[in-house]
């Protein structure tokens, strides 16, 4: 029996909105790699994570573009090891961390004005090179 994945007290990923399927492994695991499926594809639904706010689930699929298939679930991989189960821990593990990261809203940047000193130092500086570059020229008039 499936159990709920929680992210947090409040985020909640219920037994039906998530599923796993074990493949052949290209990990670890010598000749045994043939034979044991231990790799774990954990396929979730992120229209069924509960408690996620209209913002955080936009950020989530935003999070997760790369990772959906065909019909918009979140699918995470893991053939870490050569245990089924350790995989299976692993790959819940890192469903709740992306879900956990989209929780976190990202800080507004604002933008700030550049210092008339700063300002004036980069113009002195063009006029200095400026000269510099004048004082290069071959000098006129003197035949």
């Amino acid at each position: 029996m499936r159990k709920s994945l929680s992210v947090t007290p409040s985020v909640i990923v219920p037994a039906d909105a998530w599923s796993w399927r074990a493949t052949r492994s290209s990990g670890p695991g010598g000749q045994n790699v043939n034979k044991v499926a231990s790799r774990v594809e954990l396929r979730v639904d992120l229209a069924g994570v509960e408690g996620l706010s209209p913002d955080a689930h936009r950020r989530l699929l935003i999070l997760a573009r790369n990772r959906l298939d065909s019909e918009g679930r979140l699918l995470v991989s893991s053939q870490l090891t050569r245990d089924q189960g350790r995989n299976l821990e692993d790959a819940t593990d890192k469903a709740r961390r992306l879900i956990s990261s989209a929780l976190v809203a990202p800080r507004v940047r604002r933008p700030t004005k550049v210092k008339r000193s700063a300002v004036e130092r980069r113009i002195a500086g063009k006029k200095q090179l400026g000269a510099r570059k004048k004082n290069r020229a071959p000098v006129r008039g003197e035949d």
